[in-house]
């Protein structure tokens, strides 16, 4: 489990953290919403330990971040940023190796080239694996770092805006596959998104920001209200739910002024 205790962070005069609180149990899928501006990839970032808060604990299993011995905690976290950027002379196939980088040798083993492929192949893009990553779409890139953070296998796994560049058939390859993985291997996995409704279908549990607060958080069902999103977002919104009572986000546009 990850617990996050009165977190407090600012940089220069902005407040990306104002006395948050919360935790994640392993075996969910956690989704971050949240206007722009808010803190969603900043608090990545502090979990990760590229930031360091004023004040505030974060604990995985027990065990606090120390900033003294950051590579023993990022060993057991998979971390994919935002707009990464794969501009190195590499195929398809030894970028995702990377993600074993900590056991990878002068010579590759067939079973790790194994899981490699393997790790391709559960997402569509073993045809691409001899390809330089330099010729890829946005959309194939997030795919393949994808793949790059699932084969690290990692306990607890954060993904900043993963789909924001994939069409409509590889958001839900990914996000279905991020679901299987994580209740197969009990993983923590802590994600941001700007889309309500993939939110709504994919999250166990919602988080949701705004000024560096956690307004509220829970099953989306509880959380996805018409009121709460006009409180965060300031967009006149309907909620219906199906027959699974998932909720489904109409927004609204405001009254024209003749």
């Amino acid at each position: 489990m990850l617990t996050v205790q009165d977190l407090n962070l600012k940089i220069d005069q902005l407040t990306l953290a104002d006395e948050m609180n919360f935790s994640l149990q392993p075996g969910q899928i956690n989704v971050i919403i949240g206007p722009n501006g808010t803190g969603k990839s900043t608090l990545l970032k502090t979990l990760f330990g590229d930031l360091k808060p004023q004040r505030g604990t974060i604990q995985y299993q027990g065990n606090a971040l120390d900033y003294k011995r950051l590579s023993q905690w990022r060993a057991q976290i998979g971390y994919m940023p935002q707009d990464i950027r794969l501009d190195v002379n590499l195929s398809v196939i030894e970028v995702v190796l990377l993600g074993r980088l900590d056991a990878l040798s002068w010579r590759i083993d067939e079973a790790m080239l194994r899981e490699a492929v393997n790790a391709l192949e559960e997402i569509g893009l073993a045809h691409l694996a001899d390809r330089d990553v330099r010729t890829l779409s946005g959309g194939q890139c997030q795919m393949v770092l994808f793949a790059q953070a699932i084969l690290r296998q990692p306990p607890f796994l954060m993904l900043d805006e993963p789909v924001s560049a994939l069409d409509l058939h590889f958001q839900h390859v990914l996000l279905d596959h991020l679901v299987d993985k994580t209740n197969q291997n009990g993983w923590t996995s802590l994600l941001v998104l700007h889309d309500l409704n993939l939110a709504a279908q994919y999250a166990d549990n919602l988080l949701v920001l705004k000024a560096g607060k956690v307004v509220a958080s829970g099953k989306p069902s509880e959380v996805l209200t018409p009121a709460l999103i006009d409180e965060v977002y300031g967009v006149n919104a309907q909620v219906s739910y199906d027959q699974q009572g998932i909720p489904f986000v109409r927004t609204l546009r405001r009254p024209q002024v003749a």
